[in-house]
């Protein structure tokens, strides 16, 4: 077997995700794959690049060298392959290639980036992974990047990115079922919920990593299972478990939305982008397309009923910033 780029590649991912279950979500393969791939590479080269421990991946001393040499070959190796699909549609006209993580602004950032850039091709690429979205605008594929941080698991940034922050600590609510108990309080505690199953999915860099601190924190050691958000809601409106989520969610029929008490978990909302980000040519500008996403942010920050709410005890100045 002769290494290649693709290998390089799914050493590099596996290192920065820290588990093979990330990586193969962030490289669009099962789990299984990647690991007789990795078994392949191992095999080529004599020896393990991975030690398998219980919390997931770490490079040993020879994968360390490995990936000190495959970083900057599969980083040459995206920019060429960005730089090529970059000339061969600089004659379809201006674009705006955006990358994001979930979130409630995207729908009022699309609608006034359209309006702001008439005629501009834009495109809307979602992963859950903020870590790969860095990537992505590092090596060319991306022009800007919405983004988390999850608080007390820093993202790991490549060099060269400019960064703005739209959000410098936003809470994280407790999505229950509406026949809770602790649904009858309008803030609810974590020991109100220490009997309780929580869910998170441990896809999203570093979700599973601020959750296990906040709960060691505060003493508490409830059940915490994987599963996608989209699992959990189904689970959450039966009662059986409990999930963070965002401030900006609404309401269900079967389904609370929570602030918690002193607001333990948190996250930071971050716009990154290419200093060499193109902008008189490209009709676009990056202070420009903050400004739209912040608005949009704003926008969807009030409808949620319970978010104002706490805006306002907190005396958040995005209260005081005008609408766009």
């Amino acid at each position: 077997m002769e290494l290649e780029v693709r290998h390089l590649r799914a050493l590099c991912a596996i290192a920065d995700a820290g588990s093979l279950h990330k990586a193969a979500r962030q490289l669009g393969m099962s789990q299984p794959s990647l690991t007789t791939q990795l078994r392949r590479i191992e095999n080529t080269l004599g020896a393990e690049l991975f030690s398998r421990e219980r919390t997931g991946c770490r490079p040993t001393p020879l994968g360390r060298t490995v990936l000190n040499r495959a970083r900057p070959l599969v980083s040459q190796m995206a920019a060429l392959v960005a730089d090529a699909r970059s000339a061969a549609d600089r004659s379809d006209g201006p674009r705006l290639r955006i990358g994001s993580t979930a979130s409630r602004a995207l729908a009022g950032w699309l609608r006034r980036l359209r309006h702001r850039l008439p005629g501009t091709d834009i495109s809307l690429h979602m992963d859950v992974s903020a870590s790969a979205l860095l990537r992505a605008v590092a090596a060319g594929q991306l022009d800007v990047a919405f983004v988390h941080e999850v608080e007390g698991c820093p993202l790991t940034v490549p060099d060269g990115l400019d960064r703005r922050v739209l959000v410098d600590r936003e809470p994280r609510f407790i999505s229950m079922a509406r026949d809770h108990p602790a649904a009858a309080s309008p803030v609810v505690a974590l020991a109100d919920l220490a009997g309780d199953r929580w869910m998170v999915d441990p896809t999203v860099d570093g979700e599973w990593d601020g959750l296990r601190r906040v709960l060691d924190e505060a003493g508490l050691n409830p059940p915490v299972v994987e599963g996608d958000y989209l699992t959990a809601a189904s689970l959450i409106a039966v009662g059986e478990a409990v999930a963070p989520c965002q401030p900006t969610s609404g309401p269900r029929d079967d389904m609370v939305i929570r602030p918690l008490r002193d607001d333990p978990l948190a996250v930071r909302l971050l716009l990154f982008s290419r200093p060499d980000t193109p902008e008189d040519d490209e009709g676009f500008r990056g202070a420009e397309v903050y400004a739209d996403l912040e608005a949009a942010y704003r926008e969807a920050a009030l409808r949620a009923v319970g978010y104002r709410q706490w805006l306002a005890r907190h005396k958040s100045p995005l209260l005081r910033r005008p609408a766009a």
